[in-house]
């Protein structure tokens, strides 16, 4: 692992590592009302799948010289199963059967990748094979910020869509983008370049709505962001008391 080749993907920990902690302001209010209310658990599962694909991507076994692949989303898996963990206890009876069906099966995904990789698969093609599955979940996880641009785009207002967030969002998809071609790695390069495009995209849009506010808009906080990519419809699943959507993001910045 050559000089510039470790120092992105260091950077690339420490930014996706912030992205992974952005909902800890959701899960503390979770946690001290004990209640989900109406925050939905289905990203962090989700991207809970993505962290342990790519984790397992990482290993040397599967793909020599990308450890710090496997740093990174060994520790997002953690964080994601924490917050997986308090929707199993303090969500409502109808969303704990949701999420803990929806666990059961990315685990199940997570199981036979890794059983298939490790018995009847070897060298290059335990690569490839664990590569493009790691690749199709980064993928879907980075276009979540989808709904959030629309949105934006929709309102004339970037109030749901924090301006750390995005940049956060643009460096990580960036570090491992280049990190990726430093190794030759497609299987590193392609998603995260998609995700570099997304944070740039996310960029330029609050750049041209930044000034744009509505009469009421309040400052912007990360408890009053809109989660990415819910619902499958964009529309934010809670109204606060102020009567704006109150959604947490949900980002994966894994690789």
């Amino acid at each position: 692992m050559n000089i510039a080749h470790l120092i992105f993907g260091v950077f690339g920990n420490a930014t996706a590592l912030f992205l992974f902690l952005a909902p800890v302001v959701t899960f503390k209010r979770i946690i001290k009302n004990k209640s989900t209310e109406q925050f939905s658990g289905i990203p962090y599962v989700m991207t809970l799948l993505n962290n342990l694909l790519s984790a397992w991507y990482g290993l040397p076994f599967v793909s020599p010289n990308n450890i710090l692949v496997t740093t990174i989303n060994g520790t997002g898996a953690v964080i994601e199963s924490v917050y997986v963990l308090v929707f199993l206890i303090l969500a409502p009876k109808k969303e704990k059967l949701k999420i803990g069906g929806l666990l059961a099966v990315i685990l199940s995904i997570f199981a036979v990748v890794a059983f298939v990789s490790l018995f009847a698969l070897h060298d290059n093609k335990r690569k490839i094979f664990c590569g493009i599955a790691a690749s199709v979940f980064s993928i879907i996880m980075y276009g979540s910020p989808l709904s959030i641009m629309r949105l934006v785009i929709k309102t004339k207002s970037v109030e749901y869509m924090p301006f750390l967030l995005s940049l956060f969002c643009f460096l990580c998809g960036t570090s491992w983008f280049i990190y990726g071609l430093l190794g030759r790695d497609p299987f590193v390069a392609v998603p995260n370049g998609f995700g570099c495009a997304l944070g740039a995209m996310q960029l330029i849009i609050y750049f041209i709505y930044y000034d744009k506010k509505g009469g009421d808009e309040k400052k912007t906080t990360a408890e009053h962001s809109v989660e990415m990519g819910l619902n499958g419809s964009g529309k934010p699943h809670q109204i606060s008391k102020d009567g704006k959507p109150n959604t947490q993001p949900s980002l994966n910045g894994q690789v």
